[in-house]
């Protein structure tokens, strides 16, 4: 493996040195400082973990732990690490940037109201939004991610004697709702043990809702969770729901027939929405919100819930026994935006607005929001003309307390990734606790702003020391038919407008093991909603920059020192090899 050959043309070939791994010289100086004679003893780890790792705790115990586990090498000192083995040990799987043994750590009795909560969007999609096919297996792919709010387009079928999810008004094939219903009970608790959330999009005539109701009934028996008819007066906790399925939607009214609605597709603003798209999916939006009047025309997937079903005459049509299942109440009410936004302080519900539906509103009611999500549920689902199903900046509900950010889970792409980021935090199980700051008022009555310009708290210190593992895990000619890659980082912070920030390294040229040694500081004003976003890409002189990897870290649980962080395919999959050697310090 000391030399690679790539063929130019059919008489000429480039040969290139392959360079082994090599401890960057931060690393040498370190193992200089915690060794004595080229050895690390079991007492010199330990002050390295506390010193330099920021592992305040760890015992003797830990630190032979970690000697053990690396015993299997070859390189293994009887009396303590050399300097190889000590590289191999920080650039190995036994250090991420994560602490796997920190498990749910955040207070879970509080009411959901009080968490982000990983959220499903037309679930049951397996690709775009116009003809891709209904099936219950993104629904089982979901829930094994942690994805912890489930959402159902239920539908007659063709008979009107059963019921049908799919995408209303399209082309998409349908999925049996039973099938569905069972998958979720299979699957529901794999990933997590807190409750999962089924919200369904109802189209369905009283009939068939007494029947979606036998489904649902039988289906999840003494699992399901239904308070009964009324409102709840506050939401129960997560601790309390743990193993427990919840049906969140409108209460029943008189059935609505279909809309006779043509999906059209509007050509030219298909392709202004996709103009700028790279392979892993164009930079995110930032906070900036239009003022224009746009109705999001083409929005065929907005939500029918003009008005709480509170019509005692549509009531007579109801399914009393669909109704008593609705645990989690949603509905606009009458009125606009100012009258949706009023906290009711007997009673709690959901709301549900689309992303250019929050957009507008944050320029006038932004505090409004915050204040509403404080006792009640806010769900943010894509607009209607993303239909190839991609997504939005998720930073724009969470920093307005926004809990449901609803994501289509198969729209790969840079906010799919800062989704995957965020819900790591607290062990993975789909809730994540909201900072204080957003779950009351300051001593004067006021809410968090977060436009507003704030001190800042602390600054994050990352050093990219280097890369390896793509040799293994791509083909030779994977980035380049003709030499080896050009890789380059991008590293940077998403949060709130103040805080988010992308910078990058410089291109390294002809490397399989790129080695930048760069220092970037990110000032932070709101650390606690921060994402670390990381990328690698291969330098492309005629076409587009390679995608070689990315990782997204919820800031508030990174682990301080030096850790190898592995980097992820644009679906979300760990690499077996690829991985980055960085440094993180809080100055």
């Amino acid at each position: 493996m000391s030399k690679q050959t790539y063929r130019v043309c059919f008489c000429f070939r480039r040969r290139f040195r392959l360079a082994a791994s090599e401890a960057p010289a931060d690393v040498k100086e370190i193992f200089g400082r915690y060794s004595e004679n080229g050895v690390m003893s079991v007492d010199q780890l330990r002050r390295f973990l506390v010193e330099v790792q920021g592992e305040e705790n760890a015992t003797l115990e830990d630190a032979q732990s970690l000697m053990d586990s690396l015993k299997h090498l070859n390189l293994f000192h009887r009396r303590g690490f050399n300097l190889e083995t000590f590289f191999k040990y920080l650039f190995g799987d036994v250090n991420p940037p994560l602490n796997p043994k920190l498990g749910v750590h955040h207070d879970m009795s509080a009411p959901l109201s009080h968490y982000f909560i990983y959220t499903g969007h037309n679930s049951y999609l397996t690709g775009n939004q116009l003809s891709s096919d209904c099936s219950d297996v993104p629904i089982i792919n979901a829930l094994h991610r942690g994805v912890r709010v489930i959402e159902l387009d239920i539908w007659p079928n063709s008979t009107n004697d059963d019921v049908n999810v799919l995408h209303g008004r399209t082309l998409t094939t349908p999925v049996q709702l039973i099938k569905c219903l069972r998958s979720i009970k299979d699957n529901a608790f794999i990933a997590s043990e807190y409750p999962v959330v089924i919200t369904l999009e109802d189209h369905l005539t009283p009939d068939l809702q007494a029947k979606v109701a036998e489904m649902i009934t039988q289906t999840f028996g003494d699992i399901l969770f239904s308070p009964g008819s009324e409102c709840l007066r506050e939401f129960p906790s997560p601790e309390s729901l743990k193993r427990r399925i919840i049906i969140s939607t409108k209460p029943p009214k008189e059935y609505l027939q279909a809309k006779d609605v043509k999906v059209q597709v509007n050509d030219s603003k298909k392709e202004k929405d996709s103009s700028g798209r790279e392979a892993w999916g164009s930079e995110l939006k930032g906070f900036e919100a239009k003022m224009d009047d746009d109705k999001d025309d083409g929005d065929f997937d907005a939500e029918d819930d003009e008005d709480d079903g509170d019509d005692p005459k549509a009531e007579q049509n109801e399914a009393p026994e669909y109704r008593r299942l609705i645990a989690i109440h949603a509905g606009k009410g009458k009125g606009g935006m100012k009258d949706w936004l009023k906290v009711d302080p007997d009673k709690v519900r959901r709301l549900s607005l689309s992303e250019q539906e929050l957009e507008k509103a944050i320029i006038t009611y932004g505090k409004d929001i915050v204040r509403f999500t404080q006792r009640n549920l806010l769900r943010v689902y894509p607009k209607g003309i993303r239909f190839d199903s991609s997504n939005y900046n998720p930073l724009i509900g969470w920093t307005h307390g926004a809990q449901m950010v609803a994501f289509n889970m198969q729209g790969y792409g840079r906010s799919l990734w800062l989704m995957h980021g965020m819900f790591k935090a607290n062990g993975g199980c789909g809730y994540v606790k909201k900072p204080e700051f957003l779950l009351q008022a300051d001593s004067n009555g006021e809410v968090f702003d977060p436009k507003a310009t704030l001190p800042v708290k602390t600054t994050l210190r990352v050093t990219v020391y280097m890369g390896e593992g793509w040799y293994y895990d791509f083909k030779h000619t994977h980035f380049d038919a003709y030499s080896p890659p050009d890789f380059y980082a991008r590293v940077g912070i998403a949060g709130v407008p103040t805080d988010t920030v992308m910078k990058k390294t410089k291109t390294l040229e002809d490397n399989w093991i790129p080695t930048w040694d760069e220092v970037f500081e990110f000032p932070l004003t709101v650390p606690e909603l921060a994402l670390l976003r990381i990328e690698v890409h291969e330098y492309d002189m005629s076409e587009k920059d390679d995608f070689a990897g990315q990782a997204c870290l919820p800031v508030p649980e990174l682990r301080k020192g030096i850790r190898a962080v592995p980097l992820h395919s644009r679906k979300g999959v760990k690499y077996n090899s690829v991985k980055l050697l960085m440094r993180f310090e809080f100055v």
